[in-house]
């Protein structure tokens, strides 16, 4: 087993034919996850040894390669995807720009946040981020998602203003904002991944 620790509290070890990265934190118990771009990322508590995190690799070595099987055989169902035409992305960030600075000073309104300004992009990694300097940007391929993921990215977002992180706190208070925000991760969990797809390449 060879491990080489490259920022505190995460380590890449290599346990067997696996590359592992390892994360450690305050976390209670351990999990693995397979990555969408086939990174196998292992979350322990501080306390857990590299002899554990090695036997619990080795033990999961089944799951770990049917899961692997998958987000491969995802990966090349992406690639047979047709890509989205640079008129395409124009059309939906002229519509994105209409409507979803609306959705934000609704939001906004409504729950007192204060931002700065708004920024429609054709984003390739993510749906939407905030700035230290209350700045926020968001994809235009939202504009293909339903009505309930839109609102969802805004209202993520807007709660950055007030809780840079993805802490408890954080969590809290998007759902004081919209309780059932786990239906709109669903979706993009399922569907999102085809769509950042077409944008690429």
């Amino acid at each position: 087993m060879l491990k080489f620790v490259y920022n505190k509290g995460m380590m890449k070890m290599k346990i067997g034919e696996y590359n592992v990265e390892v994360r450690r934190s305050k976390r209670k118990s351990a999990a693995i996850k397979i990555t969408a771009d086939m990174q196998i990322v292992v979350f322990v508590p501080l306390y857990v040894s590299d002899n554990e995190i090695e036997k619990m690799v080795i033990s999961k070595s089944k799951w770990i390669d049917e899961h692997m099987l998958k987000v491969q055989s995802t990966i090349d169902e992406r690639g047979k995807l047709e890509k989205i035409t640079f008129e395409q992305v124009k059309e939906l960030a002229d519509q994105a720009v209409e409507y979803i600075p609306k959705r934000v000073k609704y939001y906004a309104e409504k729950e007192n946040f204060v931002y700065n300004k708004i920024t429609i992009k054709n984003l390739v990694s993510r749906w939407g981020s905030c700035s230290t300097k209350g700045n926020l940007n968001f994809n235009c391929l939202l504009m293909l998602t339903p009505d309930y993921v839109i609102d969802y990215v805004v209202v993520h977002e807007l709660c950055h203003l007030r809780e840079m992180n993805h802490s408890e706190k954080f969590w809290a208070e998007v759902e004081k904002i919209m309780p059932d925000y786990q239906r709109a991760e669903l979706w993009l969990k399922q569907n999102g991944g085809n769509l950042i797809s077409q944008m690429r390449g």
